[in-house]
């Protein structure tokens, strides 16, 4: 029987392991396995530092184009998925489209960027979105030349219900140093914070500190900082206000964001 569509682009996101770094699992699950796994590998997460000299931070998210975009000059980029889709017969399947933007550090000059899209193969649950973005993610991440030290994904690390959001997922999975730095709160609270660039407040929940709050610009909606993988909250938050130059996003997933949603990746 001719293989599917769907089962080779599964093959290439599987290839991973081809390259030393082995799958940690298949990514066809009902949400009850995809929360289990979830419980299963977030004690696997390194909380420490073990990262290297860092020559060059990249910058992860994934956008969501509509149909029209993809029909009407949607630029042609490597699909991989994993399993059966579960939209509803007749409807157009909705496109996940990732994108890594590698930058030197501390310059922050873009040296390359890195896109894939994959038809999205999970449903929309809060506190599960690396099972929808994650196979164009790693799809992106196999596209590139250049080998990141660091990764900053637009999402959450473990400041998550279960303590394994996107980035220590996807970092766990290449076992790279990652950086969760969201845009608003999954969970967890914070306490007062300073109107001052580099302010920081802890962000805690259920008693555990999961992340901060760190101001980085003036009197500007703080972005939320947690572990990812391989590295600790201090240096986490370190490496997020240092990445920051005139906008509140550091400059790696402004640029990805850019690249993943918008026209592409901004003028170095």
């Amino acid at each position: 029987m001719p293989s599917s569509p769907a089962d080779g682009m599964m093959e290439r996101v599987q290839s991973s392991a081809a390259q030393g770094r082995p799958s940690l699992h298949r990514w066809s699950f009902s949400v009850e396995e995809a929360i289990a796994l979830q419980r299963r590998l977030a004690p696997q997460v390194v909380r420490e530092n073990r990262l290297g000299e860092v020559r060059r931070v990249a910058g992860v998210d994934v956008g969501f184009p509509k149909a029209a975009q993809l029909r009407d000059g949607g630029e042609a980029a490597t699909q991989r998925s994993a399993g059966e889709s579960s939209r509803p017969a007749g409807k157009e399947a909705e496109v996940a489209r990732a994108a890594i933007a590698v930058l030197s550090y501390p310059e922050l000059a873009v040296l390359e960027v890195s896109r894939a899209q994959a038809p999205v193969q999970f449903p929309y649950v809060p506190g599960l979105l690396s099972f929808r973005e994650a196979p164009a993610i790693l799809a992106a991440y196999e596209g590139l030349r250049l080998e990141p030290d660091l990764l900053i994904f637009d999402g959450q690390g473990i400041a998550h219900r279960r303590r394994f959001g996107i980035a220590s997922h996807v970092g766990l999975w290449l076992d790279k140093p990652s950086i969760g730095s969201a845009k608003s709160i999954l969970v967890g609270r914070h306490g007062p914070l300073d109107e001052e660039v580099g302010a920081m407040a802890d962000l805690v929940d259920r008693g555990e500190v999961v992340g901060v709050a760190l101001r980085t610009r003036r009197a500007v909606t703080p972005v939320y900082v947690s572990i990812g993988h391989r590295i600790d909250l201090p240096t986490a938050a370190r490496f997020v206000l240092s990445c920051c130059r005139r906008y509140r996003l550091p400059e790696p997933q402004r640029q990805a964001h850019n690249a993943a949603s918008g026209p592409g990746p901004a003028a170095p």
